[in-house]
């Protein structure tokens, strides 16, 4: 019999990886089979090879494995990282964000990510990136609105004329 070979391999592999990692029962699946490899006397970076998964994870499967049996390859909760705002932060800065940004002694004309981020700084010693404190706007109900620029002597009746007519 000849050896079966698949066309686009890279590309298939990438496709089946993601399979395995899509539901928590696949990855049970994928540990499973990993113990198995090394219950059959493959070393973990052997299987790892094989598997396309880090030898220290294949260590940790095998550990927790050893530990609790079947139990310990189940999926386990994931905590992340923890937030360096509390609910009490957040219930300041909400407070803090229907004033202007004058009253929490900061120059800007107005909140946006890099005021916040100022605010956040000197209020708390947090440091978040702009990007991050304009997500922050959003979770807290808060829309980011700029001020529209003024034309420097501008002429307001033929402003207004001109906004009128436009909606036409």
């Amino acid at each position: 019999m000849r050896p079966l070979t698949i066309t686009d391999a890279p590309m298939v592999v990438l496709a089946l990886q993601d399979e395995i990692r899509r539901t928590d029962e696949s990855r049970y699946d994928h540990r499973l089979h990993a113990v198995l490899l090394v219950a059959q006397g493959m070393t973990c970076r052997q299987a790892a090879a094989v598997l396309g998964d880090a030898p220290p994870t294949l260590e940790y499967w095998v550990r927790d494995f050893e530990r609790a049996g079947l139990a310990g390859l189940q999926e386990g909760t994931r905590s992340g990282r923890p937030r360096r705002l509390t609910e009490e932060h957040l219930k300041i800065i909400g407070q803090g964000l229907r004033k202007p940004p004058e009253e929490a002694g900061l120059t800007a004309n107005h909140w946006d990510g890099k005021a916040l981020c100022a605010y956040l700084h000197r209020e708390f010693c947090v440091d978040l990136g702009v990007r991050q404190c304009q997500r922050l706007f959003k979770s807290l109900g808060f829309r980011l609105r700029k001020p529209r620029p003024q034309i420097a002597h501008g002429n307001a009746e033929l402003q207004t004329a001109h906004k009128e007519n436009s909606k036409l």
